[in-house]
């Protein structure tokens, strides 16, 4: 297995574990019908995941631990809680009023494209046509899978809501990009428990009523596994392969959601789905096995993250190492000029003239 293949995996399990709650959480959706919200169920989902999140750092640390994080990364942590946890939901819930469930969805696509946008366009992260083709071949199977198959209208301001929500989340990926080095759990959680509280405490502003326990308490674990889990990965596949195409891979969750919909609960098929998975197969093939090599400078850099000791991490320790690997701690890299194949990860951020 090739070292992008390696960093493409989180991305893949993030998609596939977001993919998979979809059609869970519509199943508890229609058992809490008369009593729950769609609003209501996304916040419990969020609270799941940040409430998880949680309990699982306690036990990795054994205990409350203070995170590490620089300083001059807390206001991109800020404006990610902002934008992903406060704004994005906020306007989601405001478009879903007025607009079709299968409208939103294909509008929803739009957050890869402006994720990409902002990176490529904003943040200067590197692509090239192949990567952008691939991009294009998975939103393009979303859309497929999203298309309206009757009559579908949207009014007001429906659509121009989701499509804000949409910005909101990809400027929240772009800036999750910039604290990714820190401790994935703590980021995940954070900003699941702020979506958590301001969904909830919406949807209970707006007349929900909160569900029996045993639904509350089913919704949460479906949301600590497909949005909790699935965030900590996303974190992960951000600090290796960079937010664009972290983005692109991710985006295959709408595949999973229906291929498991039809697996599982039994939901039709049609053309449509066999459709989406080519385009979705054959982008996915595009970033696989994308190859992109040439002489680069590596500027000088302190921080601390999850490593093996390559060749970008050659470095001595100031403490006892028992000489276990992967190992976490904070670490300078000297500058460095090489060449080898790579991909915009957190060591590869240089311009391309």
């Amino acid at each position: 297995m090739s070292g992008l293949q390696r960093a493409a995996l989180p991305a893949l399990g993030a998609a596939i574990l977001f993919g998979a709650s979809t059609p869970f959480a519509k199943q508890l959706l229609g058992i809490g019908s008369g009593s729950s919200s769609p609003f209501l169920l996304a916040g419990l989902l969020y609270l799941g995941s940040g409430v998880g999140l949680a309990i699982a750092r306690l036990v990795r640390d054994r205990g409350w631990q203070s995170v590490d994080i620089p300083a001059n990364e807390w206001p991109w942590l800020g404006g990610a809680i902002v934008f992903g946890g406060v704004i994005g939901p906020v306007l989601l819930m405001l478009g879903l009023v007025t607009t079709t469930a299968a409208t939103a969805s294909l509008l929803l696509n739009l957050e890869v494209v402006l994720t990409a946008a902002l990176a490529w366009m904003v943040f200067k992260e590197s692509t090239d046509r192949r990567i952008i083709l691939g991009m294009l071949l998975i939103v393009a199977g979303g859309a497929v899978l999203a298309w309206p198959t009757g009559d579908a209208s949207a009014s007001g301001i429906g659509p121009l809501a989701l499509t804000a929500a949409c910005l909101a989340w990809a400027i929240d990926n772009n800036f999750t990009r910039k604290v990714c080095t820190s401790d994935a759990l703590f980021i995940a959680g954070i900003k699941g428990m702020v979506a958590g509280c301001v969904n909830t405490v919406l949807a209970l502003s707006l007349g929900a009523a909160l569900p029996a326990a045993a639904l509350v308490s089913t919704a949460m674990v479906v949301g600590f596994l497909g949005y909790g889990l699935s965030l900590v990965l996303f974190v992960l596949a951000l600090r290796g392969l960079g937010t664009a195409r972290t983005g692109a891979y991710f985006s295959i969750a709408p595949f999973v959601g229906a291929a498991i919909s039809i697996g599982v609960f039994g939901e039709p098929t049609d053309s449509r789905f066999w459709l989406a998975a080519a385009l979705m197969g054959v982008g996915v093939w595009l970033h696989l096995t994308e190859h992109h090599a040439h002489g680069h400078d590596h500027e000088e850099m302190t921080h601390g993250h999850r490593h093996r000791h390559d060749a970008h991490h050659q470095h001595h320790h100031d403490f006892a190492w028992n000489g276990l690997e992967p190992h976490t701690h904070v670490h300078s890299h000297p500058r460095l000029t090489h060449g080898h194949a790579h991909f915009p990860d957190i060591h590869h951020l240089h311009s391309h003239r």
